[in-house]
């Protein structure tokens, strides 16, 4: 009787334990695309913390601390009873994930192993549990489709990621469907983790495997046209069915969308800082997008890209988030710091030692230079393994829209190769094809936030850049890299010119505009009072006209008469600044007195003066450790703007 007894014991004490392993499932194991969500479920948390968390890893293998992102268990309503549910969405990495469980206490948070923001990373002592893979069917055809103007007519680029280089096709037509004969060959290739310059990107927490990028030009295309297409092959499947409408040269319209600085979200914290106030860029222009009906655009997005960062899966992110729009209308980019900068960088002059850093996380310009493929051939070598930095410097005409593109990450001074160009190229616009010169770089000619580290580059783009601007009549100027949007009066060497609305005689002057609110949301401070170190010079400087630390993007519409380029906020998706310039250069609104012409906003300085806008997540600062774990952990992630509520958001970082 005491055998069994003691047997008895034993078995109920297996069972219990059994009964008391944590469990964690996922549903469904296979999903068809990107963006499609899995819903991960546990049961069984002995003891819940604020602290447990659950990580996401792709591959399956990664090592624990290799993971993509995570979610504290705290997120899902039920935590405490511990068993509860989290709902994701997943971007194709090209690999399999997992998810685990993880437990982590007060004693073991390590203040020396933070994340950009500062926040302890979450340790992986002690695993709790782990879940099946979950991957993507096989055969749904290629992601992150993107186009982009060759600058030849009658011609589309179309590029796309998938997970191997057998040969795929860009098929095409008029009639969605019937795809004939117009097939294109798309090239492929990819870059390797030892083409990496630094960390994070060429280490195993910051690489994943980029898959195979895909180039394709499709041609013959009549201007002005609806085309249909689909990328792919018969053996791997092809993508769902897209449209563009093709450029016509003989147009007389340009329509634009420009901003700089976006990013992407992620339905995860991850080591690198993420915006989810690109969602709703995205959402605006799109809108714009699909009410322009069969009238083609474009989109310029002018530095700091994805924001990866050496966290290359994030590049994944970015092309998700992109691809509705940039699979309709061509999306081109110019180099910013955080696609390009890193320590043994080959131009980095003595005055640029505190200006080019470590913005890069690694990558040294080689994601940027592979995933995208701007018009013309400019390239400088990085001087490591690692291919040629492109889409440096280059131009094109849209209408009546001569558009050029600088790096102000390269060298731009006189007897460089970008210099010779920028010149060459501005000396010979035909004015009488293209009465507009719209010129676009990163870093900004004129700000007036408190931006002293750049101070040495802008000194040297105002002595060599903006001679050439006057000289040969550039309209507008558009800069990103500070987070905000600001306008200023025609310029030249920091002073408004004559606008002639007075009858008096007037100078065809550029317009420089920062907007480089797209998304990411560190913004510096605007320039403060010598007497006053924390609060801004007000009223703003008479040159600046309009500026704001909203969200947006901007609009641009010319036709050979005039350009119109207007600021619509993410808040509420409507215009709040417009500035109006003829072909003639004359600007009808713009100075700070329009005579009634169009109400040109004055914005209180002091309204964003402070240092005090957050991001959506928290704001963490390492000691008060009580104030983390109830704060950040039980944090809910803010969604983007999308009602009418003003977004704020954080200070100094570009």
């Amino acid at each position: 009787m005491d055998v069994i007894l003691v047997f008895s014991l034993f078995f109920l004490s297996v069972i219990s334990q059994i009964q008391s392993k944590p469990t964690l499932t996922v549903s469904p194991k296979t999903l068809s695309k990107s963006g499609d969500s899995v819903l991960i479920q546990w049961s069984g948390i002995d003891s819940p913390s604020k602290l447990d968390w659950l990580g996401l890893y792709s591959p399956p293998n990664s090592s624990h601390d290799n993971f993509i992102g995570y979610n504290f268990l705290s997120s899902s309503h039920t935590w405490e009873s511990g068993s509860g549910s989290i709902s994701l969405p997943l971007t194709s990495l090209r690999s399999n994930y997992t998810f685990r469980i993880f437990r982590w206490t007060e004693s073991e948070v390590d203040p020396g192993f933070r994340d950009q923001d500062h926040n302890p990373l979450p340790g992986t002592k002690h695993l709790l549990a782990e879940s099946e893979a979950v991957g993507f069917e096989s055969g749904r055809g290629p992601e992150q489709i993107h186009l982009a103007l060759t600058g030849r007519d009658g011609e589309m680029r179309v590029m796309f990621v998938a997970e191997d280089p057998e040969e795929r096709h860009v098929r095409y037509g008029e009639k969605e469907g019937e795809w004939g004969d117009d097939v294109a060959v798309a090239r492929a290739g990819r870059y390797e983790r030892e083409d990496m310059c630094h960390a994070p990107a060429n280490e195993s927490v910051g690489w994943r495997d980029p898959g195979w990028i895909f180039d394709a030009v499709v041609s013959g295309l009549k201007g002005g046209v609806k085309y249909y297409y689909q990328v792919g092959s018969e053996s791997k499947g092809w993508s769902a069915t897209r449209s563009f409408v093709s450029w016509d040269k003989n147009s007389n319209k340009t329509v634009a969308f420009l901003f700089g600085d976006m990013g992407a979200p992620t339905p995860y914290v991850t080591f690198s800082r993420t915006q989810e106030e690109s969602i709703s860029t995205m959402k605006w222009i799109l809108r714009d997008i699909e009410a322009l009906g069969d009238e083609p655009a474009f989109v310029s997005h002018i530095g700091d890209i994805s924001y990866a960062r050496g966290y290359s899966w994030l590049w994944d992110e970015f092309f998700n988030l992109i691809e509705p729009v940039a699979s309709k209308v061509p999306y081109h980019v110019c180099i910013g710091n955080h696609e390009y900068d890193w320590p043994s960088q080959p131009w980095k002059p003595d005055w640029a030692n505190s200006i080019y850093g470590t913005d890069g996380g690694g990558e040294c310009g080689v994601p940027y230079s592979l995933r995208f493929n701007m018009p013309g051939s400019s390239s400088e070598p990085t001087g490591t393994r690692a291919p040629a930095t492109r889409n440096l410097y280059y131009s094109f005409d849209m209408g009546p829209v001569h558009f050029v593109y600088m790096s102000t990450e390269t060298n731009f001074l006189p007897g460089s190769n970008q210099y010779n160009f920028l010149k060459h190229d501005l000396e010979s616009v035909d004015r009488m094809k293209t009465p507009f010169v719209v010129f676009q770089g990163h870093r900004p000619m004129y700000t007036t936030s408190f931006e002293r580290g750049d101070a040495p580059l802008r000194e040297r783009m105002l002595e060599h850049l903006e001679p050439l601007f006057l000289k040969n009549k550039v309209t507008l100027a558009l800069w990103g890299h500070v987070h905000r949007y600001e306008r200023f009066c025609p310029l030249k060497n920091f002073t408004c010119g004559i606008m002639g609305q007075k009858g008096e005689d007037w100078e065809a002057l550029p317009v420089h505009v920062v907007i480089g609110m797209g998304g990411q949301d560190w913004q510096p401070k605007w320039e403060p009072r010598p007497d006053h170190l924390d609060d801004p010079i007000f009223p703003q400087p008479k040159r600046s006209l309009y500026r704001t630390g909203e969200f947006g993007y901007t609009r641009l519409v010319a036709t050979r008469d005039k350009l119109i380029l207007s600021f619509v906020g993410n808040h509420d998706g409507e215009v709040h600044d417009m500035v109006e310039i003829l072909a003639s250069g004359e600007v009808l609104n713009g100075s700070d007195d329009d005579n009634g012409k169009v109400s040109v906003h004055k914005v209180d300085a002091t309204h964003y003066s402070y240092s005090h806008y957050v991001w959506g997540g928290s704001v963490l600062v390492l000691g008060g450790f009580v104030g983390y774990a109830l704060g950040f952990v039980s944090h809910a992630r803010r969604p983007a703007a999308s009602g009418r509520d003003w977004t704020s958001v954080r200070t100094q970082e570009t």
